[in-house]
């Protein structure tokens, strides 16, 4: 029952889803990369390889300008310079972790949650790269309800997509850190449709992305309170994967792929407005200025800034496991330090703003 739960939780997931054996550490390089300045013709990887790998990259979701980082890791080369030609491939979560689970595909962009998930049915997949460092799931509350915590979300009704994937596993986190359970509040599956819901009237709490619903209603007028699940508890989120086999056979080539995405992100941090003019290559219709979509997009990297770029902690990925357990999606517990591996990520991205 277990394994039909976590593939149809998989199935719905969005962006922000062998025998399991050890990790063995790699030590990192401790090349730093090249500087990218605005405007600046981008500089040559000095670990770049002479032969490339075409590879597909599962994305999770449609072309979005959160994808910033991995477009600006293409278009600027960082990724031809490490040996990827890499495409860009937007479908279920799912994919990739079978995918990667399996061995025909390096790597994909896969949440937290679905890691965890994964390796309890024996999936044999590693995290080895955070992309968001606070996972992005809110409550979002018509502010007339006088909601001030929390703990005032007991006996309520809340609508969210359905009993899956983030939104759901991001409620039951929050509910939990106030003592509250399911029971105590009313849930509808509406669906992914918060914004019409809410603005029709017919739902006054609904779950989303901090990148997506409460931005768009904003932005119609409303006046909201937001519960954002990151300013209450820390739980693993969006980030790279890549198989347990993989990494004992190349794990230069990881380390290359991880360098060259946290170049891309860190330049989408640095620089915002070429990040958002790079991502209208890729991303169709995206008008020159829209205000909602760049205020995606500084939103966004908020949630992707960390002192140490791409760095993996111990606290969000056990927080995460231990509200799966409670919330019944692992049988029994697991040892967590074995989904994820901080000995891939470049010595320069730590402490990169000093």
């Amino acid at each position: 029952m277990l394994r039909r739960g976590w593939l149809f939780i998989l199935f719905f997931a969005l962006v922000l889803t062998a025998c399991q054996k050890p990790v063995t550490p790699v030590p990192t390089t401790t090349e730093a990369p090249p500087t990218q300045k605005e405007d600046q013709k981008p500089e040559s990887n000095p670990t770049a390889r002479k032969t490339t790998e075409s590879i597909r990259l599962p994305m999770g979701y449609i072309p979005n300008v959160q994808y910033a980082p991995f477009y600006l890791a293409h278009q600027r080369g960082y990724f031809r310079d490490a040996g990827f030609d890499v495409e860009f491939d937007y479908s279920f979560e799912t994919d990739g972790v079978a995918l990667v689970g399996a061995g025909e595909i390096p790597f994909a962009v896969v949440s937290g949650e679905q890691v965890l998930m994964a390796r309890s049915q024996g999936v044999p997949v590693v995290y080895v790269m955070t992309w968001w460092q606070k996972f992005p799931v809110a409550v979002i509350a018509d502010a007339k309800l006088g909601l001030t915590s929390p703990a005032d979300l007991k006996g309520q009704t809340i609508a969210l997509p359905g009993l899956f994937g983030a939104n759901y596993i991001g409620l039951m986190a929050l509910l939990y850190q106030f003592d509250l359970q399911e029971t105590d509040v009313t849930l509808e599956s509406i669906g992914f449709n918060q914004v019409e819901a809410f603005a029709s009237g017919k739902q006054r709490i609904v779950v989303g992305y901090i990148t997506n619903e409460p931005i768009q209603l904003r932005n119609m007028g409303f006046d909201l309170t937001v519960f954002p699940v990151a300013d209450y508890v820390t739980l693993a989120s969006n980030g790279i994967i890549t198989s347990e086999m993989y990494l004992q056979e190349h794990p230069d080539r990881v380390r290359a792929f991880v360098s060259a995405l946290l170049m891309g992100l860190r330049d989408a941090i640095d620089h915002p407005d070429s990040a958002y003019e790079v991502s209208r290559e890729y991303v169709e219709d995206l008008a020159e200025n829209d205000p909602v979509q760049k205020e995606v997009l500084t939103t966004a990297l908020e949630y992707w800034y960390s002192d140490d770029l791409g760095y993996i902690q111990q606290e969000a990925w056990q927080n995460m496991h231990d509200v799966l357990l409670k919330m019944g999606l692992l049988e029994a517990p697991l040892d967590v330090t074995q989904a994820y591996t901080n000995d891939f990520l470049p010595e320069w991205a730590k402490g990169w703003r000093k």
